[in-house]
């Protein structure tokens, strides 16, 4: 009986991993087609973004900033910040835009945003990667000093990012103005991101503040795994591991509301 159990579940979860796959490559055939560089372009967009913020900020402030270069601390801000904001922007509407795929019973609506969240998630990742390795050329990153950290930090922000997709996806589709609101919100929230700066850099009221952010938390473990001792970093990972895990679980609620109101053409 358990062994039984176990076969079905394992099957299942082969089964969805399927499912993802081949939704993720429909998604990067549709979106950046087979030629040139083709999926490769997910990557391209946040290393242009985050090289040329990083190399104004190096003609405004100067080529460091608290120590730190300039360039590399705001190339590590940015990259995290276009998961986020372009992870939102797939996760609007997605739903009605895939319901046709729908008729397969294989296919879950939640299938749809976690396909899209991890070509994101893989872009930013590459970038981040690609970045830090000319950088290092340069002289202008150093080698992490604490990788584990690093990855740590990289993994709640992401897994926070996520959450909050699961739950942007199902409200755009009950309501339109919450679809035109989202492009808003997700300039607000930029100051509560981490990504101009250090806590350690700001008062101790507006620190106990700007940690109640999981971004933020993230964020720091990031830079803390990059500059180690070189930095002075305030985090707790209960932050963003308990936030994003009680997202997840209200935005799966919300998904199984909407896909009873959506009918298959």
């Amino acid at each position: 009986m358990h062994n039984s159990f176990l076969l079905r579940l394992r099957n299942s979860w082969a089964l969805q991993l399927r499912v993802v796959h081949a939704l993720m490559i429909r998604e990067l055939i549709t979106r950046f087609g087979r030629e040139n560089i083709g999926f490769l372009w997910i990557m391209v967009e946040p290393l242009l973004f985050a090289g040329l913020v990083g190399l104004v900020w190096h003609f405004t402030h100067g080529a460091t900033e608290h120590g730190v270069s300039v360039i590399a601390f705001v190339a590590t801000g940015y990259i995290p910040i276009t998961l986020f904001r372009h992870g939102v922007a797939r996760s609007v509407a997605v739903f009605t835009s895939n319901q046709s795929l729908l008729y397969h019973r294989q296919i879950k609506i939640v299938d749809f945003i976690i396909s899209r969240f991890i070509i994101e998630f893989l872009g930013a990742m590459m970038a981040y990667l690609f970045m830090a390795v000319v950088l290092v050329g340069f002289g202008e990153f150093p080698i992490p000093s604490d990788i584990g950290l690093l990855i740590a930090g990289w993994l709640l922000y992401s897994y926070f990012c996520f959450s909050i997709c699961l739950i942007i996806a199902p409200l755009s589709e009950m309501s339109e103005a919450m679809e035109k609101f989202i492009p808003v919100t997700t300039y607000i929230m930029i100051p509560f991101s981490g990504l101009f700066y250090m806590v350690s850099w700001v008062t101790p009221q507006a620190r106990d503040f700007l940690l109640l952010s999981p971004f933020v938390n993230g964020m720091e473990m990031m830079r803390k795994g990059i500059w180690g001792s070189d930095v002075t970093a305030y985090y707790n990972i209960w932050n963003p591991l308990i936030c994003s895990t009680l997202l997840t679980m209200i935005g799966l609620i919300l998904c199984r509301r909407v896909r009873r109101r959506l009918t298959v053409e």
